[in-house]
């Protein structure tokens, strides 16, 4: 695991320690052209040591650092990182400054940094959509970073426990997908929630009503694991 005693820890990407070593012995680099390159390019100043401890995975580079060893080793940021995760992974994986994300989006800059650093959703509908497009966001992640995966757990919830077909339409203003894939994935699960309740029921001769309990309340602690897996690649 990397180790990193800086203020900025907790900020930095996910960094592919590895992806950075093979690009740059693929360029015939040495740790100094790099450090030379970071520096004549972003005018960042690092020693060849701090290169090779970034590809060591000893330590982890900033921001600022990663955009320039990409320029240097002539590739994108995202060659350079793991599987984004956080909404500022995925901008970090396109190479694009806060500033500039935030005036693609229309949102004020203070108010998306604050979306990053894990505050509340503040943006439209119109500003969700921009951010999807900008970041190519699978939708579970779009979901999620506009906090309403709370809702949809509470609209797949009721969608599974009672009728499903009154909920095709509030789960799609959440997750935006076509209407018949929605009725096909609530009635799914519904059928599968009750599938469960019934089977537990039978498995104890009726008589262990908490053993049914038991079976639905885990289904409906997966429900929205569930309802991605079902609805497939279309949203991620």
């Amino acid at each position: 695991m990397p180790v990193n005693t800086h203020d900025g820890e907790a900020r930095r990407p996910p960094f592919d320690a590895a992806a950075a070593r093979r690009l740059r012995e693929a360029l015939g680099m040495t740790h100094a052209h790099v450090a030379y390159g970071i520096w004549a390019a972003y005018g960042i100043r690092r020693e060849p040591a701090a290169v090779a401890s970034w590809e060591l995975g000893e330590s982890t580079p900033t921001d600022a650092e990663l955009a320039a060893l990409a320029g240097a080793l002539w590739c994108a940021p995202a060659e350079l990182l793991g599987t984004p995760g956080t909404l500022r992974e995925f901008r970090m994986a396109l190479g694009l400054a806060a500033a500039d994300l935030a005036l693609r989006i229309g949102m004020d800059q203070a108010a998306y940094e604050r979306l990053e650093d894990g505050g509340r959703w503040t943006g439209t509908d119109r500003q969700a959509a921009a951010l999807a497009a900008e970041l190519a966001l699978p939708l579970p992640a779009l979901v999620r970073f506009t906090g309403r995966e709370a809702r949809l757990v509470e609209l797949l919830t009721s969608a599974a426990t009672t009728r499903w077909q009154g909920y095709v339409r509030p789960v799609g203003k959440v997750a935006p997908l076509p209407k018949e894939q929605l009725q096909k994935t609530l009635e799914e699960l519904h059928e599968e929630y009750h599938a469960r309740m019934t089977a537990s029921l039978s498995w104890t001769g009726g008589d262990a009503p908490d053993e049914s309990g038991r079976a639905g309340r885990d289904f409906l602690d997966g429900v929205l694991a569930e309802f991605w897996r079902r609805v497939g690649e279309s949203a991620l």
